[in-house]
């Protein structure tokens, strides 16, 4: 199989992303997908992204994580994508993307995308569990994908290897899991986050989802207003917009940068 293929990143969260109009990539195969992304063997990512065919939208996105399964929804793989697409005349500036995990729209503006994301479920707050003989309080909610939420006042010295990874796979988030944010207020309108990523099974320096997983419980909370600037591992700042009526989101954005890091021809 060869293949062009583009290496990109939002917010230092980067991407394999292929144009699989003619759907011909074979995703199935797992160990394909994840010898591709391996850092040390393969191109090296924290996911795969195919531009496939679509009947309801100007394509289909499908995200695989690095574990070689295939995921609803990734936020920075989206802005990702759309951006590609755009660039390769697939779609206008302001598209509809098709995704598992619903309709998504996107706006091209230069270097940056601002997605529309679907409406968020299964938003519940102080959930206390019993973890590493210490009890924690977090907060759920799916914003695509599922993610817990947890507040801390020293973010930098949180081990979000370890908690993350024991909450990732607490048995109240069984069988699939869940992603894992730490978060820390900052201001009015801002936050800082890290995140521990389900299907890459490690921090990453950014979460487009859990970024706003986080900005939404900040403000179910009343911590924070929109729009609120959230601050990722990477260092970059994204924006996150929404409405908040009857304790139900609605008009849900995120604003941040999509960037390329190299093209080139995939030979497997």
């Amino acid at each position: 199989m060869k293949q062009s293929f583009w290496k990109m990143h939002g917010a230092g969260n980067d991407f394999i992303l292929l144009n699989d109009r003619p759907a011909l990539f074979p995703f199935a195969d797992a160990a394909l997908i994840r010898r591709l992304c391996d850092r040390h063997a393969g191109i090296g990512s924290e996911g795969l992204l195919l531009i496939q065919p679509s009947t309801r939208g100007n394509f289909r996105m499908r995200f695989f994580n690095p574990d070689g399964f295939e995921a609803d929804m990734c936020g920075n793989g989206a802005r990702c994508i759309a951006r590609l697409a755009h660039d390769l005349g697939i779609a206008p500036a302001c598209m509809q993307i098709e995704s598992a995990s619903g309709m998504l729209e996107a706006h091209v503006i230069a270097d940056a995308v601002r997605l529309y994301l679907p409406a968020p479920a299964d938003c519940r707050c102080h959930q206390v569990l019993e973890l590493d003989n210490q009890t924690v309080c977090c907060h759920t909610i799916n914003t695509g994908v599922p993610h817990a939420v947890v507040e801390t006042t020293d973010l930098d010295s949180t081990d979000v290897g370890r908690i993350g990874a024991a909450l990732r796979h607490h048995s109240i988030f069984a069988p699939r899991g869940t992603n894992v944010n730490f978060m820390t207020i900052t201001g009015a309108h801002a936050l800082r986050v890290r995140t521990y990523e389900r299907g890459v099974e490690a921090e990453t320096p950014a979460c487009g989802t859990g970024i706003t997983a986080c900005a939404l419980i900040a403000g179910r909370l009343g911590r924070v207003t929109p729009p609120v600037q959230v601050t990722c591992a990477h260092g970059d700042t994204l924006d996150v917009n929404y409405r908040l009526n009857n304790d139900r989101f609605e008009d849900v954005t995120l604003l941040g940068p999509a960037a390329y890091v190299f093209e080139g021809k995939l030979e497997a």
